[in-house]
């Protein structure tokens, strides 16, 4: 039996990369997005993970990777995640220490990957070859010049049948603009292409009902956040009464949400994000809670990193193709997947998640220490 050497170094970095122009949703503007890499090595072999969230994310993870993480058997991931657990108790996991988690839990399971020589789709038991995406941006800050641009290209250049606009604009209080752009983007994409839409929480359970019900003739398939992902008897209300699949979960933090999220009738698909949830291990086990609920789960953000775990998922929909995540996975590492025809097939040409970050290209977005 061939036994491996302890993990030996880890490092963690965060990368700050403007947006291409000024983004906004309902509830939120910025300028700029960070990302915090993660990389442990054994034996020569290098893992690597990340998330999206403060620059702080990386000092934490120095910590818990000091802790929990250096000299730990890399063929023992549920037991690295465990010990992080363990480790950030008192700190607490919600928020930016699940972050760190996430990226350090995602950077093991590529180590183990790469170490057994094996894709991450087969490491985790693969039940489909091609990944569902949707094409997601439509900030309300864009023009209407901007947002037919981006939808033409998703549904057009690249084949993508079905796409995600933001709503809510200026926090519920301009319900006309986003009536608006959501008729607009109906006519861009045509009868046949599914259009969904995210308010990010930024209405009322029956404000939301009204607005759906005033656009009855867009078809909208996909109403997410319609309130505060913490109302859950809120998102329970709207979903009794639109037509409307009603989707939250972007801000799951653990199997004891994503349980608390199904339980309450609140959500037609389950979204789980594995760079905030705790990384590939938590994801697989809130799948699982969703499966038990007859519901299925949806990538939220980060698609090249979800890629190889929706890919072992069974009740998966879909991944969100999100424009800003897309740029940076592209700009940052070697191996970002193509989604022209609707879906991204993962690599098994490769080992692990199939992506190599680059040094190189991301030196002009470090953030200091």
């Amino acid at each position: 039996m061939h036994t491996y050497p302890s993990i030996d170094t880890a490092r963690s970095a965060a990368y700050t990369v403007p947006t291409d122009t000024p983004e906004a949703d309902g509830t939120a503007a910025w300028t700029s997005t960070t990302i915090v890499v993660v990389r442990l090595t054994c034996d020569g072999v290098v893992g690597t993970g990340w998330t999206y969230g403060p620059p702080g994310c990386a000092s934490l993870a120095g910590k818990l990777l000091d802790d929990a993480v250096v000299g730990a058997d890399p063929m023992g991931v549920v037991d690295i995640w465990q010990s992080m657990v363990r480790t950030a108790r008192n700190a607490t996991r919600a928020g930016a220490i699940g972050y760190a988690i996430s990226a350090i839990d995602v950077a093991a399971w590529d180590l183990k990957a790469r170490l057994l020589q094996l894709p991450l789709p087969d490491l985790c038991g693969s039940v489909r070859r091609q990944v569902p995406v949707y094409g997601s941006g439509g900030f309300t800050t864009y023009s209407e010049a901007q947002l037919t641009s981006q939808l033409a290209y998703w549904t057009r250049a690249q084949q993508i049948p079905r796409v995600k606009i933001k709503i809510g604009q200026d926090r519920g209080t301009d319900t006309d603009r986003d009536r608006a752009r959501i008729h607009q983007a109906r006519q861009v994409i045509g009868p046949d292409a599914e259009l969904y839409v995210d308010a990010n929480g930024a209405y009322s359970a029956k404000q939301a009902v009204r607005l759906m019900r005033s656009c009855a003739q867009d078809d909208v398939s996909w109403f997410e956040e319609p309130v505060s992902s913490d109302n859950l008897s809120g998102l329970r209300e709207v979903r009794s009464l639109v037509e409307a699949d009603v989707a939250a979960g972007e801000y799951c933090t653990d199997i004891g949400y994503a349980r608390r999220m199904c339980a309450a009738d609140a959500v037609d698909c389950l979204q789980i994000d594995a760079t905030r949830v705790g990384g590939y291990t938590e994801w697989l086990r809130c799948a699982a809670v969703a499966a038990a609920f007859e519901l299925e789960v949806s990538g939220h953000c980060a698609p090249n990193l979800h890629a190889p775990v929706a890919a072992a998922t069974p009740n998966l929909r879909h991944l969100e193709w999100f424009h800003d995540h897309v740029r940076i996975e592209s700009d940052l590492f070697t191996g970002a997947l193509d989604p022209t025809g609707g879906s991204v097939t993962p690599d098994r040409a490769r080992a692990g998640h199939g992506l190599t970050f680059d040094d190189d290209a991301a030196a002009r977005y470090a953030v200091a220490p």
